[in-house]
């Protein structure tokens, strides 16, 4: 199913809570994306965070850890037979996750480490690579030569907004068709690229109101799929609440992008 992305350039999804709170959240989420892609006919990858370490404040909620992340995420990959993704911080976490994930997920603070990139590529599991927020789009190209060295080619680039003042990001649409130009698919992380981050002084703030305008212009101007960051209550979560989707908003969501993706192929 996975080489549908890379082979045919199928339209995928990647979306799920930001980080690993309880299993009734994991769960919810997991089963309502998973069939709604279905109806869409959508590809689904289910991610999930075992760890944030990329947080504000200290006192930040960081997850279950390494552990009992793994042993979630492959509770949730078995039971609903979905592809999984999460996050890795460094060349120790490469080797423990990439038996139970099917896309090794960059961070874009991380995407210039040269080790990181190179031990994640070297699974020959598909790599997606988050652009950092310091990075112009062509900048990536040197990105791509880190991971493709190695002989990958299942290579994935998200576009997650560029740093824009203090405290905000903007998204420039002209990102798409030049990272695109590289050859390998190309996703918009839609609720990453709303957030405000430091915002709230030792949290990050969020705009999830313009999630679903973001995601329809994004998929008009051309990409390959979309990250979106879903919570059955973001009021209540623990990381990333003021940008994630609410889980009820995304079908709606589903059905704009699908949509305006068949036009466009037209």
């Amino acid at each position: 199913m996975l080489d549908d992305i890379f082979k045919k350039r199928e339209f995928f999804l990647i979306a799920g809570p930001c980080v690993i709170e309880n299993m009734e959240v994991l769960e919810e989420t997991a089963f309502t994306l998973n069939e709604l892609c279905k109806q869409y006919g959508i590809i689904y990858v289910f991610k999930c965070s075992y760890d944030k370490a990329n947080r504000t404040s200290l006192s930040s909620y960081r997850g279950l850890g390494l552990q009992d992340g793994i042993k979630a995420l492959s509770y949730i990959k078995e039971k609903y037979n979905v592809p999984i993704t999460t996050d890795v911080h460094d060349i120790e976490e490469v080797a423990l996750v990439k038996d139970v994930v099917d896309i090794i997920q960059i961070p874009a603070f991380l995407c210039r480490q040269t080790d990181l990139l190179l031990a994640a590529s070297n699974t020959g599991k598909p790599v997606n690579v988050k652009k950092g927020q310091f990075l112009a789009p062509w900048d990536m190209k040197n990105v791509l030569e880190k991971l493709t060295v190695t002989g990958n080619n299942h290579i994935i680039i998200t576009e997650r907004g560029t740093t824009f003042g203090y405290n905000n990001l903007v998204v420039d649409f002209r990102a798409f068709p030049i990272m695109r130009s590289f050859g390998y698919p190309v996703m918009f992380d839609v609720t990453h690229s709303l957030q405000l981050p430091g915002g709230h002084g030792s949290t990050s703030g969020g705009q999830s109101m313009f999630a679903p305008a973001m995601a329809r212009a994004a998929t008009a101007v051309g990409v390959d799929g979309l990250f979106m960051e879903v919570h059955p209550m973001p009021e209540k979560a623990l990381c990333d609440g003021p940008n994630m989707v609410k889980l009820t908003d995304v079908e709606s969501i589903l059905f704009d992008v699908t949509s305006i993706r068949n036009s466009v192929k037209k």
